[in-house]
């Protein structure tokens, strides 16, 4: 499924594991995408994949043998790069911390392309101000922020 032209990214979502189609819609996950784009232009991918598909670059980028959520490669322009996110881990850990998995697998995309434009989150000021975008990007989705007391979790 490719994306729309105009301003901002172009998207291209692929769906690599069906079962996506319920937890994370297409159109869903090109509006977290933009969510955090914040006006960057540039061409982004996004995976929508499964734990054998996200262990097996984790293990080829990262040197981790485990599956994990999401994974972001930044391109080189035009591109911005390419973000892959596991159903299965992201069915468990929206099931362990009670949210609903459609709005973390949204705040995942987003997080994923806040990457791709450089934001890290490995010291405490990084990750405060990249936590902050991501509150951003979640408000413009009008979904919760994962970051407020309750924020995502089911009633």
């Amino acid at each position: 499924m490719g994306g729309r032209a105009g301003p901002g990214p172009s998207i291209e979502i692929v769906v690599a594991v069906p079962g996506w189609r319920r937890v994370l819609p297409a159109r869903l996950a090109e509006r977290a995408v933009r969510a955090a784009c914040e006006g960057a232009v540039g061409q982004v991918t996004v995976l929508l994949a499964d734990d054998r598909t996200l262990k097996a670059l984790n293990t080829q980028h990262r040197g981790l043998e485990k599956p994990t959520n999401v994974l972001s490669f930044p391109g080189h322009p035009p591109a911005l790069g390419d973000i892959a996110l596991s159903l299965q881990t992201v069915r468990r850990e929206a099931r362990a911390e009670g949210r609903r998995p459609g709005a973390h697998a949204a705040h995942l995309v987003a997080h994923g392309t806040l990457h791709l434009l450089g934001h890290d989150h490995m010291e405490a000021g990084e990750a405060r101000r990249m936590e902050q975008a991501e509150a951003r990007a979640m408000h413009r989705l009008r979904l919760p922020n994962p970051w407020s007391p309750g924020g995502g979790r089911s009633a």
